[in-house]
């Protein structure tokens, strides 16, 4: 009973943090579009927006963080499924286990050293905006460094269990057969 309230709860958060990075995602490609579209409109008109280099790597960056979390949540990142799924059961499992605690270990020295470089950029401000702070725009390393991290708990029990089967995230018809 515990269990299986546990495993829900699991997936409301996870569905929900899917729907919120995507829409988070979505609305900043549509922002970084705008912003490129009026920036070169201005160029062609024969004027540039002083901003726009600023803010399009800022969003860019933007897109990068939080797209990458969404897809760490669906599984949709770099891997190597068929070099893992040649392997046996046993060593399978501990091949995911050990990548997970590499990239775990990973993004959690990235949400730490993140967290360093805010402090040191206190007071700072863009060259361009100067009224926007340099800690907002580098906040997205911490902050999606952290999601990154939710992102792949949420996910590795499911994808635990299909590696366990043998069944290929980026081959769903292709069933590694199962070992006696």
């Amino acid at each position: 009973m515990w269990a299986r309230s546990g495993v829900l709860a699991i997936k409301k958060v996870s569905q929900f943090l899917g729907w919120l990075l995507e829409w988070a995602t979505i609305l900043l490609m549509v922002a970084l579009t705008v912003v490129v579209v009026v920036a070169v409109g201005f160029r062609l008109a024969g004027d540039s927006l002083s901003w726009y280099d600023e803010v399009a790597a800022i969003l860019l960056s933007w897109v990068t963080y939080y797209g990458s979390a969404l897809a760490a949540l669906r599984r949709r990142h770099i891997g190597f499924d068929s070099v893992l799924l040649s392997l046996p059961l046993n060593l399978r499992l501990g091949a995911v286990v050990l990548a997970e605690i590499v990239v775990l270990g990973f993004f959690g020295v990235m949400a730490y050293t993140g967290m360093l470089v805010l402090d040191v950029l206190e007071g700072e401000y863009l060259v361009s905006l100067t009224w926007v702070p340099i800690q907002l725009t580098q906040s997205v390393i911490p902050i999606g460094a952290v999601l990154f991290i939710v992102a792949e708990l949420l996910s590795l029990p499911d994808y635990a269990r299909l590696v366990a089967r043998g069944i290929s995230l980026d081959h769903p018809e292709i069933v590694v057969e199962r070992e006696g």
